[in-house]
């Protein structure tokens, strides 16, 4: 035995006692469908093409054994100048990265001219 099924005429009508379907939502009026958007919301903001920033030199970063075979130095010496803080590095992880820049400036200012 079946229970028998809902069909669209027997919602349609009013039983006497019982509450209609109740409302989804909060109400809402006009004058807030209507309000203005502050100046600083981003939907205020021109229509057009975004502004976009200037393009920024690359950064290369290399490894420190990619720094100790250009300078043909061992790791550990590359360890120490980072340390030291005569060879600037970032930490990434448990790994450090040094700037290609930096490898350049530092041997440029360590060269000595003999004689």
């Amino acid at each position: 035995m079946t229970m028998p099924q809902r069909t669209a005429t027997a919602t349609a009508y009013a039983r006497p006692g019982v509450p209609g379907p109740r409302p989804v939502g909060r109400p809402v009026s006009a004058a807030t469908m209507a309000r203005p958007v502050a100046p600083a919301h981003p939907a205020a903001m021109p229509v057009g093409r975004p502004t976009v920033p200037a393009p920024r030199a690359a950064v290369t970063f290399l490894t420190v054994a990619e720094v100790a075979s250009m300078m043909r130095v061992s790791k550990m010496t590359v360890y120490r100048l980072v340390h030291a803080g005569e060879l600037s590095a970032v930490r990434v992880g448990r790994s450090f990265r040094v700037p290609e820049r930096a490898v350049q400036d530092y041997l440029r200012d360590a060269y000595t001219d003999i004689a």
